[in-house]
């Protein structure tokens, strides 16, 4: 079985990884194992918005999506942020392909229940993995920017960490990588602070309530939870900027935090 996984990353965080990530990608895929990358870019997207003048706001951690505001989404995940990636992995020896869910209908959506509150915002109905698979069959690293589309033709702006799991569950990945800026969830143990190896759903939850998981870590930990769906089963958290992190993470494991859907999976 050739060995594939998929990763997430958010805009930001790929800008700033270091050019050892991109030769260990390359690196990974000249050994023949297959990247598939989905990416965010939130806050280049406000960045955007707040120069052209239009305003946006968020209903519970969602970004409200009019029109004006998809122009903009598209703008800059599908063309700004994607291609900057292509770029950069192109430039450290590796080939890629940028694409966005529009493209062949590959993240089909429909909307969210509360749209008249949200606009265009896009829970995932289906991917067309064999595009995915096609572009990994000649030989490109698929690098997706989570725009949706409907059978109608109107697009929807998906959450990146939504995006992620929905296409790692239809090309059949179990375990997902969560390449962020920290090295995993840590927890402090006789005052010092340690990353966890492994943690399970309802563990985070306990946390967050605790509040030993706080303020910006929250957000990215509900983020990689939200990629376990479907067939993934784990979700493991990552420093892009550990060394050798991503061979490790694909490879051998006891690297970040495994978050794993219940203690059973734990072996």
């Amino acid at each position: 079985m050739e060995q594939r996984f998929v990763m997430k990353c958010g805009g930001s965080t790929l800008a700033a990884l270091p050019d050892g990530f991109f030769h260990e990608l390359r690196d990974l895929q000249a050994a023949g194992v297959k990247p598939v990358i989905v990416h965010g870019g939130g806050p280049a997207i406000s960045e955007t918005l707040t120069k052209l003048g239009i305003e946006t706001e968020f209903v519970n951690g969602l970004r409200k999506t009019n029109d004006d505001v998809l122009d903009v989404v598209e703008m800059v995940l599908a063309g700004r942020i994607n291609k900057e990636i292509v770029r950069k992995i192109g430039v450290n020896g590796a080939q890629s392909l940028g694409l966005s869910g529009v493209d062949g209908g590959l993240i089909q959506a429909q909307p969210v229940g509360n749209t008249h509150e949200i606009g265009f915002v896009g829970d995932v109905t289906d991917v067309n993995a064999s595009i995915i698979e096609g572009v990994m069959g000649m030989g490109y690293i698929p690098v997706i920017a989570p725009i949706g589309i409907d059978a109608a033709g109107q697009r929807y702006n998906i959450n990146a960490d939504t995006a992620a799991g929905a296409v790692a569950s239809h090309l059949g990945v179990e375990r997902m990588i969560v390449v962020t800026d920290v090295p995993g969830i840590m927890k402090t143990v006789d005052g010092e602070k340690v990353v966890l190896p492994s943690v399970t759903v309802a563990e985070i939850d306990e946390m967050i309530a605790s509040g030993e998981i706080y303020g910006g870590m929250i957000p990215k930990v509900r983020a990689a939870v939200q990629c376990i769906q479907g067939r993934v089963q784990e979700v493991v958290i990552v420093s892009g900027q550990e060394p050798g992190v991503l061979t490790r993470a694909v490879r051998e494991g006891g690297v970040g935090t495994r978050i794993v859907q219940s203690s059973e999976r734990r072996v």
